[in-house]
């Protein structure tokens, strides 16, 4: 068996990695991440001066003269490392195609430079599903523990890359200079893509009542001696050569790796719950800081103002020339853009005339219910019962018990959506009304309707509960 060194550089040029290591490497990785973008969208390949002219923009931002120039070697460069390779087509036109192992590369770099794309993907849950399944495990055991290890590993994996990605998101929280990045950072960023999306899931999984739930059937399976001999009789048959001790024994090794595995995720996740408890106890200490420093700065500007009001009583700004000299100038500490890098003007790509693909065929009956089921999730994150709360405080003052829906005033689509909100969550536990429709109520009432803003809705009465 060849060891890795001599697999790798077998199947790669030693260019390959000296592309992200030489002088120009910033200007390689920009023009790969472009160049690979462009490819994605252009299955065919693209023309050679289009890619180009896709490097010169990377070139372009990097500084330097002759773009042009530049971008043409630095193109021959990258298909001489491997990362691309071009083709000559029937019409002698060069296309430029993007290496599978560039490719794989490109992946792995986007992952490193953006890594914010971690989630709880329920592999510990499944395996403490699967252990205490006992028909499951009784009719594949080897299997089912040979599943339930590289599950394992692979949920304790992310629980470490969770544990990471707190702690980068801690640092970026005590680097940030106003009270506008703080925020962003807690809830555009951290409630987004860790609290909601990862640990909320942690929490509600209830992890370590069912990871004792399942040592116990590790500990039943590796004490049961038919389950072992049948564990031991699947691995003699797909290895016939290995006597049955040595296969007895890499049984008893790999429970006891499962076990140790089981007993592992509990210090983790207690680890991702002392980084967030910290992330959340430094943004608040660095939003008290930015928000008495920028008090303070407030507090500077007001008293330099009130002292030129005083100096120059009755003049205008620019009739105080020599007065003026007597105060520091006002110093611009922070500026930007206001749209970001985003709001620049980029030069369009000319592209040239090609084939015209074909449409795709019409969406499948179950890419139609995975559609409706992913717009309905959208619609109860964003119809909240808070919003239907709220709907209702508005509508009834506390004088007033109950309304009918027709006495209910629409004047937009945003209260046709806090109408629906309302509708939705009427059942909920949270919610502090209740809505009653006559024509349920009363199986032998005929139902009546209310139209409004080109809608028509079942008449109900709302009251507060």
């Amino acid at each position: 068996m060849s060891n890795l060194s001599s697999a790798l550089y077998h199947e790669l040029r030693p260019e390959f990695f000296r592309v992200l290591c030489s002088e120009d490497s910033r200007i390689y990785v920009d023009a790969l991440d472009a160049l690979e973008r462009a490819f994605a969208d252009a299955p065919r390949g693209i023309e050679r001066d289009d890619a180009v002219a896709i490097v010169e923009q990377a070139v372009d931002q990097a500084g330097g003269g002759d773009a042009r120039e530049r971008a043409r070697t630095a193109l021959d460069y990258l298909e001489s490392a491997g990362w691309i390779e071009s083709e000559q087509g029937n019409d002698w036109q060069r296309s430029i195609h993007f290496h599978p192992n560039g490719q794989a590369m490109m992946l792995t770099l986007r992952r490193l430079a953006f890594p914010e794309g971690v989630s709880f993907s329920d592999k510990l849950v499944n395996v403490c599903t699967t252990l205490a399944n006992r028909d499951a495990l009784t009719a594949e055991p080897w299997a089912q523990v040979e599943s339930c290890v590289a599950l394992l590993q692979a949920g304790i994996a992310e629980l470490r890359r969770m544990q990471k990605d707190i702690e980068r998101h801690t640092r970026h929280q005590l680097s940030v200079a106003t009270m506008r990045e703080n925020l962003s950072v807690l809830f555009d960023q951290f409630a987004e893509r860790i609290g909601h999306a990862c640990y909320a899931e942690l929490v509600h999984s209830r992890l370590p009542l069912r990871l004792a739930e399942a040592r116990r059937a590790v500990s039943e399976l590796g004490i049961a001696p038919d389950l072992m001999e049948k564990m031991q009789g699947e691995v003699m048959r797909r290895e016939p050569a290995v006597s049955a001790e040595s296969v007895m024994t890499r049984v008893r090794l790999r429970l006891d790796e499962l076990e140790q595995l089981l007993e592992s995720v509990v210090p983790v996740a207690d680890a991702v719950d002392r980084r967030t408890a910290e992330f959340t106890r430094r943004s608040l200490a660095r939003f008290r800081y930015l928000q008495e420093t920028t008090s303070e700065s407030r507090a500077q500007v007001q008293a330099f103002f009130e002292a030129l009001n005083q100096h120059g009583a009755g003049r205008r700004v620019v009739e105080l020339d020599d007065e003026a000299a007597e105060f520091s100038a006002l110093k611009i500490h922070d500026a930007r853009l206001f749209g970001g890098l985003e709001s620049l003007c980029t030069p369009r790509l000319q592209r040239s005339v090609g084939e015209i693909a074909a449409m795709d065929d019409e969406a499948t009956e179950g890419e139609r219910e995975d559609a409706m089921r992913r717009v309905q999730a959208a619609l109860r994150d964003s119809l909240t019962v808070a919003r239907a709360n709220r709907f209702v405080d508005d509508l009834l003052p506390p004088q007033t018990t109950s309304i009918s829906s027709a006495e209910i005033p629409l004047r937009c689509d945003e209260d046709i959506a806090d109408l629906i909100a309302c509708l939705l969550h009427a059942r909920a536990a949270d919610a502090r009304y209740r809505v009653v429709v006559p024509a349920a109520a009363d199986d032998a009432a005929e139902s009546e309707f209310d139209s409004k803003l080109n809608r028509r809705f079942e008449r109900f009465t709302l009251s507060r509960k």
